[in-house]
């Protein structure tokens, strides 16, 4: 029973990277950046130990894919890479939840009754609301920039959406562009405390 709640996180973990990857009409992105830190003296990155993704121990195909996508993403704004001494610790995490929509239409019927008065039938109008109730999963990834040596969080982006089914072969350029959407709200590259202009 243990192993088949560990192989059901791990399973919800890359589900949630993949499918949220796939949204149809792309993700909401957000990002949050703390004022006080320093982003002129960050050179060189490394990915935290464990990755909130690889939260069973070891890594994943779809764990490896997101490493990828973000070392890609680190690297082109000028980062190096350094697993020994590195200014920055790059996380990863992603989950999915289960969510319910309620919406109320109003909708408007006709009811006749013949009139003596006016000698024939007359509509009138009933209102009513009609509720449909849709559900569908929700998913989150998250890229978390951790100065290494305070062991502080400095910078964070988020996209969340609406996940669907994607093709295997399409997985890597899904996640690819996940990542791609949430760097996009990173504003700095390596040496520089100065933010980029964002398009």
């Amino acid at each position: 029973m243990a192993r088949f709640a560990r192989n059901a996180g791990r399973w919800m973990m890359a589900a949630a990277v993949l499918l949220l990857a796939s949204c149809a009409t792309g993700p909401r992105v957000t990002s949050d950046v703390d004022p006080s830190a320093n982003f002129g003296q960050y050179r060189s990155f490394a990915f935290y130990s464990p990755l909130a993704i690889e939260g069973q121990g070891y890594a994943t195909l779809t764990s490896g894919r997101t490493k990828d996508a973000a070392r890609r993403q680190m690297e082109s704004r000028g980062y190096v890479y350094d697993e020994t001494s590195p200014d920055l610790w790059v996380n990863l995490n992603a989950y999915m939840q289960e969510r319910t929509d309620v919406v109320n239409t109003p909708e408007v019927d006709y009811d006749y009754y013949y009139s003596y008065r006016a000698r024939r039938y007359v509509a009138v109008p009933t209102w009513r609301d009609r509720t449909d109730v849709y559900k569908y999963t929700e998913g989150t990834l998250n890229v978390d920039l951790v100065d290494a040596k305070q062991n502080r969080l400095v910078w964070t982006g988020v996209a969340v959406g609406r996940v669907g089914r994607t093709k295997p072969e399409e997985r890597g350029a899904k996640i690819d562009a996940a990542v791609a959407e949430i760097f996009l709200r990173y504003p700095y590259r390596a040496g520089s405390g100065t933010p980029a202009a964002t398009p």
